[in-house]
């Protein structure tokens, strides 16, 4: 069953509400930003099917792992097995490199997308890279250059841009001055992310408001929500509104931070594709696939998903009704 019959079996058919896109791209996170916070450590070979069944559901983009010192995310330490064991397949997979070391990896293994994950507060920026807010795109610079020289095309994340557990509040020029810094470093793509799932749909539309107005373009923002209080699938409904058109989302809702521990799962990509598709926003995933592919992921993790959709099709909320 291909996903647009799968969509129109479960929704109807439906025109997109005035004002949203026609069309997103979700970059799936959960190989990499799902995993990494893992307690055990998940064998390579179940990995690298997770991606390639995530490639089948037809995911678009799917960040696979990290080129980071095993020291500090032990659950990446086989980046550069996996990546190997995906083969020429892999090289078009991205993967995070934190610095020019772990670029030096992802060059030696041919890959052709990397980003970079900088903070929008001083005291993250000094737990997650040791390094000081001003320091950070020191660091960065040359990883970006050289990646840029090298032919690769390089996304930048910036971390803590709703919220912030030791500092609170983050000002909203704070986050713009820190992404659009990290963003002309040479990036082709800024995601946003709301590392601690503190915002809301009106701080959502305040931050894009204020980024196209510091001239980026809303076809260079995405946005990454965590769903700690519950907001992810409202504020992804406020980006949709504010017209951008790339949203992260993790497969079963996985993940975290392993440097802020209020940090819980990821906006569960089931969750989005289920908002999308109510709206009539093409998206290109084939929603059984998917949570055919969440629900064996957990079997693996032994536990079940924390993704709403993912435990309402996996049999264990009833029947599929249509949204609305």
């Amino acid at each position: 069953m291909t996903s647009y019959e799968t969509s129109t079996r479960l929704h109807g058919a439906h025109d997109v509400p005035e004002g949203l896109p026609t069309q997103v791209t979700i970059y799936e996170v959960g190989p990499r930003d799902g995993l990494q916070n893992e307690k055990s450590l998940v064998p390579t070979d179940v990995k690298a099917e997770f991606v390639r069944r995530l490639v089948t559901a037809g995911l678009p983009v799917v960040e696979a792992t990290s080129f980071v010192h095993p020291r500090w995310v032990p659950q990446l330490a086989d980046a550069a097995e996996l990546m190997t064991m995906l083969g020429e397949d892999g090289r078009d997979h991205p993967v995070l490199v934190p610095n020019e070391r772990g670029l030096d990896r992802a060059l030696e293994l041919g890959m052709r997308h990397v980003a970079v994950f900088g903070s929008a507060t001083e005291t993250f920026a000094q737990k997650n890279l040791n390094r000081s807010l001003d320091e950070q795109f020191a660091m960065f610079e040359p990883t970006v250059r050289r990646a840029r020289e090298a032919g690769l095309d390089v996304r930048a994340y910036v971390s803590m841009c709703f919220g912030d557990p030791w500092e609170g509040a983050v000002p909203v020029q704070q986050v713009v001055d820190v992404g659009t810094r990290l963003f002309d470093l040479g990036a082709s793509q800024l995601s946003l992310g709301d590392t601690i799932g503190v915002g809301t749909a009106n701080q959502v539309t305040a931050l894009v408001t204020a980024f196209t107005d510091a001239g980026m373009t809303t076809d260079q923002l995405a946005l990454h929500f965590h769903d700690t209080y519950g907001q992810a699938l409202a504020n992804a409904y406020a980006g949709l509104q504010a017209g951008i058109t790339t949203y992260d989302a993790s497969a079963g809702g996985l993940g975290g931070c392993p440097y802020a521990k209020s940090a819980t799962g990821n906006l569960a990509t089931e969750d989005l594709v289920w908002l999308l598709t109510g709206l009539g926003i093409e998206h290109g995933v084939d929603l059984e696939q998917l949570v055919a592919t969440s629900t064996w992921m957990a079997g693996h993790l032994g536990r079940p998903s924390p993704s709403a959709v993912v435990r309402a099709l996996g049999g264990t909320a009833g029947p599929a009704q249509s949204p609305g």
